[in-house]
């Protein structure tokens, strides 16, 4: 692990970002994101600590994951109904599958924009809003703003984890105590969100 956090270190800012990019548009796939940690990989670009990782973390976050979903939202707009009874689908799991339709249905582009804050059917909900004929506009438009606030909540989490981490006695690597603090405390941000967002999405009328 402090082998991998210290090649993190070691890339220039340009490669550092598009690792990043890349690591997001995996996440954004549905099995693979699952798989690829985009958290940790969003707190480890922000634990390097350097002055420019600031906006350019938000804004590759938001091109991995745009371009990670319209692939999907492409996918499930032309392949949908054969995805979902392949052996992929199978894999995906017809509940999960359902549980995204129905989101979509009732919550319409607003779970779009939350779809981030929500694992695995963040990966899941481009498929299907590609399935249900989401105009592709709306749904652009939505995941970039929820992209951006996913972006923003964990670059502001882990730019005081790090300022926490420089706080600390001892040797300890600063990007590895920005990682676990960061982890920790927006775990409790998210699952705050998340009550919060159950509670709307149960309130509101269907879309």
């Amino acid at each position: 692990m402090v082998d991998w956090t210290a090649q993190v270190g070691e890339l220039p800012t340009i490669g550092l970002l598009g690792a990043l990019g890349v690591v997001m548009l995996l996440d954004a796939v549905p099995l693979l994101g699952v798989l690829v940690p985009g958290d940790v990989a969003v707190l480890a670009a922000v634990g390097v600590g350097r002055p420019a990782t600031g906006a350019a973390t938000v804004a590759a976050v938001v091109a991995g994951c745009l371009a990670g979903w319209s692939l999907s939202f492409l996918a499930g707009r032309r392949y949908g109904d054969r995805l979902r009874h392949s052996r992929v689908g199978g894999w995906i799991g017809e509940d999960r599958w359902a549980v995204a339709e129905a989101v979509l249905r009732r919550g319409g582009g607003r779970m779009v924009l939350v779809a981030p804050f929500l694992p695995v059917l963040n990966a899941l909900l481009p498929l299907a809003a590609g399935g249900l004929r989401m105009s592709y506009r709306r749904f652009l438009a939505c995941a970039a703003a929820g992209a951006a606030l996913w972006a923003g909540l964990y670059v502001a989490v882990g730019t005081v984890s790090r300022s926490l981490a420089g706080l600390l006695p001892g040797s300890a690597s600063p990007m590895l105590v920005t990682m676990a603090v960061g982890l920790l405390l927006a775990a409790v941000v998210l699952l705050v969100t998340r009550r919060g967002l159950r509670a709307a999405t149960a309130a509101a009328p269907a879309a």
